[in-house]
């Protein structure tokens, strides 16, 4: 994940914990789907783009893809890394960047961008920035595959506080979400309050505001255009047989290198 580096600073210490539940393998089976689908030539080396502690990184390392993770966070690398020294698959290239202007010098089979990373690049100008950061790391044929939030959903269902209690070890960690939202900007504003109690006593307590970025079809269509892609499919989140609909509040969007 990415954004703002000190958002996730201490965000970060308790974010394997928050996110045990997240099925990554399924996430990784449709990327494989996708890939199957859509691309022109077959998928060996992929970019993740935003990767966090590296939740997809490894499964599709497992799965034999050489993998290159950039984010944004020193943290989050610094997690990934640790993990990547116990790992017995593929190695896969972990490093610190910001991808709004990451260059590699070298291309790619496939980007990734997900979790809603894009989400976080929440102006304009860093929205394609990240989409064209994705397309120079891209021969012409190749996939870039992301996922956010999707405006329509978000203008209906409206965020509400949120309350998730996960268990770490010896402790318990409580977050509490509260969401505002900016109609103007297309921005929600989500505070968090993180609490970590050992027994009944409180050992941490951590407080950041995430700013996310909701978007709409014709905008993301128009931004990878203006990228340099093509866009060929838009879907709900890891669903590539079903169609969006205002229920829906992430989507996944496929666009072909042009």
């Amino acid at each position: 994940m990415t954004g703002d580096a000190e958002v996730f600073k201490n965000y970060a210490r308790s974010y394997s914990a928050l996110y045990q539940d997240k099925n990554y393998e399924a996430e990784c089976d449709f990327l494989e789907k996708s890939w199957k689908c859509f691309c022109e030539q077959p998928v060996t080396r992929v970019l993740d783009l935003g990767c966090g502690a590296g939740g997809h990184v490894f499964p599709l390392a497992v799965r034999a893809y050489e993998v290159t993770g950039i984010d944004r966070s020193p943290v989050m690398i610094g997690m990934a890394k640790q993990r990547a020294a116990g790992f017995s698959g593929k190695q896969p290239r972990l490093q610190v960047g910001d991808i709004q202007t990451l260059r590699l010098d070298e291309t790619f089979d496939a980007v990734v961008c997900m979790f809603a990373v894009l989400s976080y690049q929440t102006s304009n100008d860093g929205l394609l920035a990240t989409l064209r950061t994705a397309r120079q790391h891209l021969k012409p044929g190749s996939l870039f595959l992301c996922d956010f939030w999707y405006g329509p959903a978000v203008l209906k269902q409206q965020p509400t506080d949120r309350i998730k209690e996960v268990v770490d070890g010896d402790d318990r960690i409580v977050r509490l979400g509260s969401p505002s939202i900016d109609t103007q900007t297309h921005i929600v504003t989500v505070s968090y309050q993180l609490l970590r109690l050992r027994g009944n006593v409180l050992v941490e307590e951590i407080r950041e505001a995430h700013l996310m970025r909701y978007l709409f079809k014709p905008e993301i269509e128009l931004l990878m255009q203006l990228a340099g892609f093509e866009l060929l499919h838009f879907c709900p989140f890891a669903e590539l047989d079903r169609t969006v609909s205002e229920d829906t509040w992430n989507v996944s969007a496929i666009g072909r290198a042009i």
